[in-house]
Order: C-alpha cells, then structure tokens, then sequence
C-alpha cells in the first residue's frame, strides 16, 4: 500500500519481510517472492516481540504486515503483486 525508505546499515543486505503465519497478504507476498527466487527473510512477529515493535514503529502504531524493508532502505506494507514486480523490474 505504502512505500517509504529507512536508513539500513550496509550489513543488511537481505530483504526482511515481517508477516504473521495467518495474514493473506503476507502469504501472497511470500509465494511471489518464491515464485520469482527473490531471496529473503521472513520474521514472524508474533513469535519474535522485538520484531512486532519495530513494525509498529514504522508503521505508525500499526502492526501492519506484511512490513517488507529492502537493503536500499525503501519500505512496502501490504503491498500488491504490481508493486512487488515494480520492486524487480526483471522479475516481471
């Protein structure tokens, strides 16, 4: 839904999703990540309480998942197929 960008230290070089096992969203991002052999991490927050505090605090409170941050810092909650694709240009 949402694009922003945080600062990420140069040792993050790995996508992160955050997501929770029951979120539709979260799965569909997770097979198109699979789908196209994007690689990634998934953390899931409601096992990891530090993990839903960060997601809160980028999302303004929120625990809106999935959160995804990208090594070049940008950020996609709850994003779409399109706007996944948009992310991986030669991933279409």
């Amino acid at each position: 839904m949402s694009e922003s960008t945080l600062e990420t230290s140069k040792t993050e070089q790995q996508i992160k999703m955050y997501a929770t096992t029951w979120c539709g969203d979260c799965r569909a991002a997770k097979r198109w990540f699979d789908a196209h052999n994007v690689s990634y991490e998934y953390i899931n927050i409601e096992e990891d309480d530090r993990a839903a505090e960060y997601v809160m605090k980028v999302n303004g409170g929120s625990r809106s998942v999935p959160t995804i941050i990208f090594p070049d810092g940008s950020v996609l909650v709850e994003p779409s197929a399109r706007e996944l694709a948009a992310k991986f240009p030669a991933q279409k």
